[in-house]
């Protein structure tokens, strides 16, 4: 959890909650494990190699890989000027290295962060979003992505998932092999290989559901340090207001598209107001961000 200090708020809610999350979660795989091991004894050996090969792969390529799945291209400051600006003026106000800077081609306004360290950090913005907000409310989103790289929060959302990963792959291959049609109802082993597809289930769930309250979190806590870190919180609230009412105006294709990507972007973008991912939502609703800028606001407003 160590990290390199810079001048956003030291979140004290968000580090107890990201402890919390992955002492629980490396609970659960430890569970998950143990419920391979016992089963399946004598391949002990491939399940190590495979668990410990995932989470590896996992933590070092998966920011790269979400980067590339949301069409992130690098871009220097000759010719993104205004983006690599704004991101420079929020380096020097938080004290932070310059993370890597990419625009996505997408009418989506949207933006997010990816990288395990502030080192190997990037930020993008959407073309949509470009086009979209003013250079104030530009830099307050951008703000608000940078508090994630600072806090560390990319890095543990990226190991928290892991563990969802993993349970759901062996929770399909465990149905799609037929450990229950190839076992006998009679048979010991069979009663035992028949926990492993239950228990992955569990798990899958325990960590979804792990992830979502962190995440819910942490989206709160990034907007409340970019307001203060830039002193503008009602800039913010602006590009929070604009943005969501613009991805009603988006084709519900593109949406669908941008939608698995959620809980890195800096707004939820749904297909539709009835989606299942408004029960189960990566981010507070937009009510909740606004109330808490406008109490930020009212704070800094005061003599």
């Amino acid at each position: 959890m160590a990290r390199t200090r810079s001048r956003y708020a030291t979140d004290r809610g968000l580090i107890t909650r990201m402890v919390t999350t992955m002492f629980l979660i490396g609970l659960l795989y430890v569970v998950l494990v143990g419920v391979l091991l016992a089963v399946l004894r004598g391949a002990w050996p491939i399940i190590l190699v495979l668990t410990g090969g995932m989470f590896v792969a996992q933590f070092w390529f998966s920011d790269r890989i979400a980067a590339f799945s949301m069409g992130a291209r690098e871009v220097s400051p000759a010719e993104a000027p205004e983006l690599h600006g704004a991101i420079d003026r929020i380096c020097a106000l938080a004290d932070m290295p310059k993370p890597r800077v990419a625009i996505a081609e997408s009418d989506v306004p949207n933006a997010f962060a990816t990288g395990r360290s502030q080192k190997s950090s990037l930020v993008c913005a959407t073309t949509g979003l470009l086009r979209r907000l003013e250079p104030e409310e530009l830099e307050g989103v951008l703000a608000h992505e940078m508090s994630h790289v600072a806090h560390r929060d990319v890095a543990v959302m990226t190991i928290a998932s892991f563990l969802g990963v993993l349970a759901g792959i062996i929770t399909r291959v465990a149905l799609w092999g037929g450990f229950a049609r190839n076992s006998r109802s009679n048979d010991p082993m069979g009663i035992l290989i028949l926990l492993i597809p239950l228990v992955s289930a569990v798990v899958y769930a325990l960590s979804f559901l792990l992830t979502r309250v962190l995440s819910r979190y942490r989206e709160l806590s990034a907007d409340r340090t970019a307001a203060l870190l830039t002193g503008r919180p009602s800039a913010l609230a602006s590009a929070l207001t604009k943005v969501s009412g613009q991805m009603a105006r988006i084709p519900t294709e593109d949406l669908r598209k941008a939608e698995p990507y959620n809980a890195f972007y800096f707004v939820p973008a749904f297909a539709s107001k009835e989606s299942i991912g408004r029960l189960l939502s990566t981010h507070p609703t937009l009510e909740q961000r606004l109330d808490q800028l406008a109490r930020i606001s009212a704070d800094l407003s005061r003599p």
